[in-house]
Formats: C-alpha cells, structure tokens, sequence
C-alpha cells in the first residue's frame, strides 16, 4: 500500500482499493496504481510505501531449475546423410 500526502492542501492519498486518486489543489498530486504524480514532487510526501509483490517470483521448483541447468549442457548429436 503506497501513502502519501501533499504539502499544498494537506490530503492524504492511498492506492489501497486500486483506483486512481487525486487531491484536486494547484500541484495536482495523483496516485495511479504505484506511480506518484505532480505538478512539483517537493510538494509531496510519501508516507509509507509497503510493496507486496515479489521480485522474484518462480514457477519452477529448486530441482526443475536444477534438472533444466544439466540438461543446459547437453551434447547435441549431428546426424549426417548422405546426399546423392
């Protein structure tokens, strides 16, 4: 959940429900999703910025990473034929 709050009108913005939020004074402070918009961004303060999404999120299990990482250095096998 991303806060902040801006310095011109004093309104305090969240992004908790998802929708975009704007304070409506002079410098047009906005939130949407998680990017923070303004006219002058020294006018605004971030409260508090908890992201809950991972960085790294995985599909593949520790052994499905190991099992595709020694299969990475397999041998390739040409075949050749014979051309008439």
């Amino acid at each position: 959940m991303l806060r902040v709050r801006c310095k011109v009108c004093g309104k305090e913005l969240s992004n908790e429900n998802g929708k975009s939020q704007c304070c409506g004074c002079s410098n047009i402070t906005s939130i949407i999703n998680d990017r923070i918009t303004a006219k002058d961004l020294s006018k605004v303060v971030i409260l508090s910025n908890t992201n809950n999404t991972k960085a790294n999120k995985s599909v593949l299990s520790d052994s499905d990473i190991a099992w595709h990482e020694s299969r990475r250095h397999r041998k390739i096998r040409k075949l050749d034929f014979e051309v008439r």
